[in-house]
């Protein structure tokens, strides 16, 4: 093109050398000035939800085994995204309300999403107890007591979210946080202090139209069992995922997710009694998430604006052996078959996120409190986040110390990969972090 525009001066009669320099350095500065307005384009983000509950109710999972009857309802099952922008690059984070979401579920849906690349399209479960069963497990006979035909219009609905939210994209600036979020929330069933209090938060921020200076929406992003009322009780519940979506958005607007991270070993809400006991009940689930997200809120409150923070987002795909006995049982009777799986190994994809000064990393299953901490230690960020169950939920993520090594990690050892799980993942997540650019300065 100025080639062609310098050509052109010359051909004009009449033209001195210094006009034709001055007419030639103006365009010189223009197409410099329109070229790198392009290479800083504007953020953009839109939500949008879908509820998930079944109609009529369905049995609800709280693991391994036969589903048990639900009579009633507390609260509503959701799909909730948030897709952000910025050129050419976009990304969709997907909460579902339920234990797990494999990428068996998970690819359905993201071949009925029109303008993000499958493999920016992260998909993680909130972890409930009390949802129907989307591993579809198997019973000693083979058989399953999954709804399959509720599954795959859960599928329909989360991918109905993110088009919805793509749709609403609009001009918006971010914060992040990262700060221990205070009060009785959670703890480790297994040894009571070992867990991360850590919160994250990011939260979109329109900068524009009529919500100008108003959330998009708020991702919590924490460590915990949302199991408050169990699978046993004949309830379908969000269990204190509820409490935190309504909470958020009662007080801010906006669209609330929450994305659980390293949670195993058995990181659980602190629902325990001052007498001894738990209490079991939909007002203990509120208990906890209004005040998880209470705390969420007041650490994104004084964190700085954004206004032109980065975007970046890769992956890789990851190998395991499957090794546990029970695990290979599940994959290989389960109607819901994996692509990904072979008869000794199965693979998942692993994605690394940068969102201005926060780095996100997946985990596709439930990682022990000391794999979430190593791995957070060498994210290149100050404000590291862990979406846990994302992409895939495989069980349990041990080191290979841990590893059958307690009376007390023996339910969770059968229930995990393998081994070498944990090992793996850690390798693999810290080449995926080394390889890649780092997160912006917090405060950027």
């Amino acid at each position: 093109m100025k080639k062609i525009i310098f050509l052109s001066l010359f051909l004009v009669g009449g033209l001195h050398v210094k006009s034709l320099f001055v007419k030639y350095t103006i365009y010189k500065k223009w197409d410099s000035h329109h070229f790198k307005k392009n290479e800083n384009p504007e953020l953009k983000a839109g939500a949008a939800f879908r509820v998930l509950t079944p109609n009529p109710l369905l049995p609800v999972s709280g693991g391994i085994g036969t589903p048990k009857p639900a009579h009633e309802k507390k609260g509503d099952l959701f799909a909730r995204a948030l897709v952000l922008e910025k050129g050419s690059v976009r990304i969709a984070l997907v909460s579902v309300d339920n234990l797990g979401w494999t990428s068996i579920l998970g690819d359905r849906s993201r071949k009925l999403i029109k303008g993000i690349a499958p493999e920016n399209i992260l998909i993680g479960a909130t972890h409930t107890h009390s949802a129907p069963d989307a591993y579809a497990f198997p019973d000693e006979n083979g058989k399953t007591g999954a709804d399959l035909k509720y599954l795959d219009w859960c599928t329909h609905q989360i991918a109905d979210a993110v088009n919805e939210a793509i749709s609403k994209l609009e001009p918006a600036a971010i914060k992040t946080a990262v700060a221990e979020a205070k009060g009785k929330i959670s703890y480790n069933y297994y040894a009571d202090d070992l867990y991360d209090p850590r919160c994250g938060v990011i939260q979109a921020i329109a900068t524009s139209g009529l919500n100008k200076n108003k959330p998009i929406a708020t991702l919590v992003n924490y460590a915990i069992h949302p199991e408050v009322i169990g699978n046993d009780r004949g309830i379908l519940s969000p269990d204190l995922c509820g409490p935190l979506y309504a909470r958020i958005e009662s007080k801010v607007g906006g669209i609330a997710l929450f994305m659980n991270s390293a949670q195993g070993g058995m990181v659980t809400a602190d629902n325990r009694l001052a007498g001894g006991g738990e209490a079991n009940d939909y007002e203990e689930c509120t208990r906890i998430g209004n005040l998880l997200a209470d705390e969420a809120l007041r650490i994104i409150s004084g964190a700085p604006v954004q206004n032109e923070p980065s975007l970046f987002c890769t992956s890789k795909m990851i190998r395991f052996p499957v090794e546990s006995l029970i695990m290979k049982y599940i994959l290989n009777n389960t109607p819901l078959k994996s692509p990904y799986a072979s008869n000794d190994s199965i693979s998942t994809r692993l994605n690394l996120v940068n969102i201005g000064s926060a780095q996100i990393l997946t985990i596709p299953g439930e990682a022990l409190p000391n794999i979430g901490y190593y791995v957070k230690r060498h994210m290149h960020t100050s404000q590291p986040f862990l979406f846990g169950l994302t992409n895939d939920a495989f069980g349990y993520m041990l080191t290979k110390v841990d590893f059958a090594s307690f009376k007390k990690y023996e339910y969770i050892s059968r229930t995990s990969l393998g081994e070498l799980t944990g090992e793996i993942y850690m390798e693999q997540a810290l080449q995926l972090i080394n390889e890649n650019p780092s997160a912006e300065s917090a405060g950027h």
